[in-house]
């Protein structure tokens, strides 16, 4: 319960973005707190919620954890905060110390609609309650070619939908190349001579079952556990995510949820590469060069280094269990079905060619690629980039970024999550009644 206690007065205080009043200060001496560690009176108390038809459990109301929530909803973040806050000085100064979840929630939203956010936020929050309270796995693919904005896009999604885990493909590459025998190169697949391009898929297919196999271990607990992961990368190839290895069919994808602002974002249905010689391959046909004893040796690696990216106050789990047995992404009987999200972002040639330029020219790179040729490299990542977008017949859903519109298109794909989310537990509740 200390415990707890310390949790709340640290991220009440005003380096969180709150603003603290005199009056809400607590009589210390002002020696005795610096800035970063002043915060409310309000986080000295503590509100126990209880749980369930018997109120026989609770938890303690973290008003760090309900602002988070209240994002979740597209709630701006100053505004969540002061909500949060309102919500436990109305709780304190009544002295309701003790409340059902039910009363904080009414509560909760007099507040939110007196703020200007109603019925159509109420119905976001109640909704992901719901989401966490099913357990839905929810696996959100981040794809496309280099300097395309992947990990900036998968990192703001992920702190505005309040998901713990942002794991990155190029990590396991690279932890796999020096820690296997696995047949990985050094330098880019993009940065290499093929013979035709169809050689060029063919490889980058290859290496992205590998990596595949390096993260079946993370993908397995998010199907167990029902916890959400974000995925990030150049190594995604989503025919494999895309595919159930049981029927070869599309499994857990949300197609119709492709209506995007023009302005904003675009879907792009004029890939121009369509390889169907190519044999993509599911996870269970993937023995690309790596035992069971060397994805072990890696799977300890990975653990120690703590592969997963942090995204700030959260916790986050590093991947583990990394295996080489066929792990599905599909519905457990057991269990609900997963929402799988892939998403392909591309950007305007002008734009890309420049940042790849600056990239390029970086001394590091060029340590692994010294002799390249521009628009060598611009034609391999062409044909990559239509490679990916081959797959919106199966569900996947292509954005455009571009710096000037990257608010707007982070908002949108925002908006677009919460409505697989919000069908995925739909389904879900479908199936549960049916079987009932």
């Amino acid at each position: 319960m200390k415990k707890e206690k310390e949790k709340e007065v640290v991220v009440g205080s005003p380096a969180s973005g709150e603003d603290v009043d005199d009056k809400q200060r607590p009589a210390f001496p002002s020696a005795r707190f610096s800035t970063r560690n002043a915060s409310s009176k309000y986080d000295f108390v503590k509100v126990k919620v209880w749980l369930g038809d018997n109120a026989d459990h609770y938890y303690v109301l973290s008003r760090f954890l309900l602002s988070r929530m209240l994002t979740v909803t597209k709630i701006p973040n100053h505004v969540a905060i002061k909500i949060a806050l309102e919500l436990k000085k109305l709780l304190i100064d009544n002295s309701l110390l003790d409340v059902s979840q039910s009363d904080l929630e009414v509560n909760l939203f007099k507040l939110m609609e007196r703020r200007g956010y109603g019925d159509e936020y109420i119905n976001r929050y109640k909704m992901m309650t719901r989401f966490h309270h099913q357990r839905v796995p929810l696996v959100i693919l981040v794809c496309g070619t280099a300097c395309v904005g992947k990990s900036t896009m998968a990192t703001q999604l992920a702190q505005r939908l309040n998901l713990p885990n942002v794991l990155q493909t190029d990590m396991v590459y690279e932890l796999l190349r020096t820690s296997t025998d696995a047949p990985l190169a050094s330098n880019p697949v993009w940065a290499r001579e093929f013979g035709s391009p169809e050689e060029l898929i063919t490889e980058f297919c290859r290496e992205c079952r590998v990596v595949r196999k390096g993260l079946a271990g993370d993908l397995k607990k998010a199907m167990k556990d029902g916890k959400p992961i974000i995925i990030e990368g150049m190594h995604l190839d989503p025919s494999i995510y895309l595919v159930d290895d049981d029927n070869k069919s599309p499994s857990g994808v949300h197609s119709e949820n492709k209506e995007i602002n023009p302005v904003v974002v675009t879907l792009d249905d004029n890939a121009t590469i369509q390889l169907k010689d190519i044999h993509v391959g599911s996870s269970d046909e993937t023995n690309e060069g790596v035992s069971a004893d060397q994805i072990e040796a890696v799977s300890n690696s990975i653990t120690s280094m703590g592969l997963s990216v942090s995204i700030p106050g959260q916790k986050v789990a590093s991947l583990r269990e990394l295996e080489t047995d066929k792990t599905t992404i599909s519905k457990k009987k057991s269990g609900p079905k997963p929402i799988i999200v892939p998403i392909v972002l591309k950007m305007a040639e002008f734009d890309h060619k420049a940042l790849l330029e600056e990239w390029i020219s970086s001394r590091t790179f060029y340590d692994k690629c010294p002799d390249l040729d521009n628009e060598k490299l611009m034609a391999n990542l062409k044909t990559m980039q239509d490679y990916l977008c081959s797959f919106t017949s199966q569900g996947l859903t292509v954005v455009n970024v571009s710096a000037t519109t990257f608010p707007q298109t982070l908002d949108w794909l925002h908006g677009y999550l919460l409505q697989c989310i919000e069908q995925g537990i739909n389904e879900n509740g479908t199936t549960q009644v049916a079987a009932a």
